[in-house]
């Protein structure tokens, strides 16, 4: 009976290889996530005069809640609560749960609309008179099958519901009670650790 063996030159070489392709597929995946998350900075800053991305807010309670993006827009403040959700979204106003239909997974999360108020309602306590609103922005990798909750709003739209902003009415007398509320609000935020939500 012949016995069959493997050169170790070769099973090292079989391991480098292996390696060399995690090692390429590791990068590959960060150059994506990167190029998204320039791609997203530079869409929000394009419909704001403003930005501040991934920062604690005062709750008015002695702590703190994260907003993943803050935007001061020609309508006033801007609260963004960013998800990429990939698959069919099953979610409603009265849901307490929404529902991710993907190719071989099924999965629920909190209806994200009660957060979003908690966010808009720090903001709010902190700008005055100025209009905040609030949005749930979610990545074109979803899709909605029942109709698009309330405040919730694709990526792909976001120009349309928010087109891009004049940069001469920053200067206008009118706006400066929105420069005034934006400054105080930046002086009271804080860097956050949460991960950023490439979309």
């Amino acid at each position: 009976m012949t016995s069959f063996e493997i050169d170790p030159e070769w099973i090292f070489i079989g391991v480098g290889l292996l390696l060399l392709a995690a090692v390429g597929y590791w990068a590959w995946r960060a150059y994506q996530r990167r190029a998204r998350r320039t791609a997203l900075l530079a869409r929000l800053g394009g419909v704001a005069f403003e930005t501040a991305h991934q920062i604690l807010v005062p709750d008015g309670m002695g702590g703190c809640i994260h907003i993943d993006h803050l935007l001061l827009t020609p309508r006033g403040v801007l609260v963004l609560d960013t998800r990429r959700v990939v698959g069919l979204i099953f979610g409603g106003d009265q849901m307490s749960d929404w529902t991710v239909m993907g190719r071989n997974s099924r999965y629920t999360f909190d209806n994200p609309q009660p957060a979003l108020y908690d966010r808009i309602a720090a903001v709010k306590a902190l700008v005055g008179e100025v209009p905040v609103e609030g949005r749930l922005l979610f990545s074109n990798a979803g899709k909605f099958t029942k109709g698009i909750p309330k405040w919730v709003l694709m990526l792909d739209g976001i120009e349309v519901e928010f087109p891009p902003v004049d940069n001469g009415l920053k200067s206008t007398p009118e706006f400066a009670p929105f420069i005034e509320a934006w400054s105080r609000l930046i002086s009271q935020l804080r860097p956050s650790p949460h991960l950023f939500t490439n979309l």
